[in-house]
């Protein structure tokens, strides 16, 4: 699912020619902005990637929210962002599509967000996409507003079979890195959002219902139809399964005692957070993340036959051994949770 330069006087005309591009890009008319002004921002969202187009196929990450709010949206490329970069906007909605991990995240984010030909002083930024569910808690489909995000690689992992005790935790907390090894949201706009989407209907669909019982023998928390829940996101670049990496990341949550036990991982919030954060932005961000596989893996299955020769399996392929058919609608679970955040966000409500 997933320029360089070739001299200072090639640099410096790229800038004016953006320069002079921008109140023709902008069509500010609608905001009431004057001609070169920067662009008022309400709503970033930011998602990881997307399937293929940004509309009217298999939806990725960003898919519903272009569809819904930024159909016909002007285009902007972000010079710092990285290949093919393009933030759209359209009526104080901006989206861009960040790349998948935390060095892309945050580069990408700090890219948008100290652009000058964009006002987010007001903006709220969203951060969203799909992760895998903490087994025992959750079902892939579930929609959760996320409380904290926790760096799963800061610290010090070790291989199992070097342990003395064969049945602990490989990951060793380290309080060097205790600043950014955790971010904690604002508890205030945490509580507010939850109230707002909690009793948000979501979907499931038989193949995943019969899929979760099956992989799970038919235990009760297995069974539960999707459900809007607080949790704590864990953010790996390693993309991590199996139940010692689900041991390393509940103890991550308690060790930096996060509001909200683990709950799901991912591979960039905590990126996109600390990002925020600098810009002094934190207290205005929101993360909501969709379940769409496991953090363990599925009976039947090693690392492997997953991730072996054959490459690790489409998540958004019909009959995923990793996520059933259960992508395009947790997608929309997603959306469903997210426009009434985002339309709470445009009302001045929230």
């Amino acid at each position: 699912m997933k320029k360089g330069i070739a001299g200072m006087a090639a640099m410096f005309l790229t800038v004016a020619a953006a320069v002079v591009m921008v109140p023709a890009e902008a069509s500010l008319a609608g905001e009431g902005a004057a001609q070169g002004e920067p662009v008022p921002v309400k709503v970033l969202l930011l998602p990881k990637f997307e399937v293929d187009n940004m509309a009217g196929d298999f939806p990725g990450e960003a898919q519903y929210y272009y569809e819904h709010y930024l159909t016909g949206a002007e285009e902007y490329e972000i010079p710092d962002g990285g290949e093919d970069s393009c933030l759209y906007y359209k009526d104080g909605v901006a989206l861009y599509v960040l790349g998948m991990g935390k060095v892309n995240s945050a580069v990408g984010t700090m890219a948008v967000l100290t652009d000058s030909r964009f006002d987010f002083s007001q903006a709220y930024i969203i951060s969203t996409g799909c992760a895998g569910s903490s087994v025992g808690t959750t079902v892939m489909g579930d929609v959760f507003v996320i409380t904290a995000a926790v760096d799963y690689d800061l610290g010090h992992h070790a291989d199992g079979r070097e342990l003395a005790d064969p049945e602990g935790t490989t990951w060793f907390h380290d309080s060097d890195y205790d600043s950014s090894g955790a971010v904690i949201l604002d508890q205030e706009l945490m509580d507010k959002v939850y109230a707002l989407v909690k009793d948000t209907p979501l979907e499931t669909t038989e193949k995943t219902r019969n899929f979760m019982k099956y992989a799970f023998d038919g235990e009760d928390w297995a069974l539960r139809d999707p459900m809007v829940l607080r949790g704590t996101t864990v953010s790996g670049d390693n993309y991590w399964k199996g139940v010692h990496g689900h041991e390393n990341a509940v103890l991550m949550a308690q060790t930096y005692q996060c509001p909200d036990p683990y709950a799901l991982t991912e591979m960039e919030d905590v990126a996109v957070a600390l990002a925020a954060r600098r810009m002094g932005m934190l207290e205005r961000m929101i993360i909501i993340r969709d379940s769409v596989n496991m953090d363990v893996f599925m009976p039947g299955v090693t690392p492997e036959s997953l991730w072996g020769e054959s490459g690790t399996p489409d998540l958004a392929q019909e009959g995923s051994v990793e996520a059933a058919d259960i992508f395009a609608t947790a997608m929309k679970n997603n959306f469903e949770v997210g426009r009434i955040i985002i339309d709470s966000i445009l009302e001045g409500s929230l």
